[in-house]
């Protein structure tokens, strides 16, 4: 089977490196698209547990909930390292881990350049070179990125007032 190439994506943020890593941690509820759900019910609210082995789960309308994966890696304010253990079927499969690796590097004061990873995608078999082809496009973490930066540079805003 041919290694599927991971997906790597960055973006520039006009806030500080501590706060980068914050909003996208522990305000992800705050940015992560309502749309982007496996759930059977609606999303409520995005949850990260900050600590490795904490869990990555969205709260549902109905009251359940719907897993995404868990921490792997917890270094904060530099780097953070998650299973994404979704399958092609858009289902969650606790024996499989993909891994979604986010750093942060601070280029000024207020200035953080965020990198994505998301990697070991070839685990997914046959269906690996498509979901890939769908994590890369415009609507996954292009897009994802996109709004979890303008965010970022609000949530600056609003503790500076």
């Amino acid at each position: 089977m041919n290694q599927v190439e991971p997906v790597r994506k960055q973006i520039r943020v006009e806030t500080s490196r501590e706060r980068a890593f914050k909003v996208f941690t522990e305000g992800m509820d705050r940015w992560w698209p309502r749309g982007h759900h496996i759930g059977a019910s609606p999303m409520k609210r995005s949850v990260l547990e900050p600590r490795v082995g904490g869990r990555w789960y969205a709260e549902c309308e109905d009251g359940s909930e719907s897993n995404v994966g868990k921490v792997l890696s917890w270094e904060p304010p530099g780097r953070v390292v998650l299973a994404w253990q979704i399958t092609a079927e858009w289902k969650y499969d606790a024996s499989l881990i993909t891994e979604v690796e986010v750093t942060f590097t601070s280029e000024g004061p207020k200035t953080t350049r965020v990198d994505l990873e998301h990697r070991n995608l070839d685990r997914l078999g046959a269906d690996a070179a498509s979901y890939r082809g769908q994590l890369d496009a415009p609507g996954g973490w292009t897009g994802i990125l996109e709004i979890f930066a303008k965010d970022a540079v609000a949530d600056e805003g609003a503790e500076a007032r």
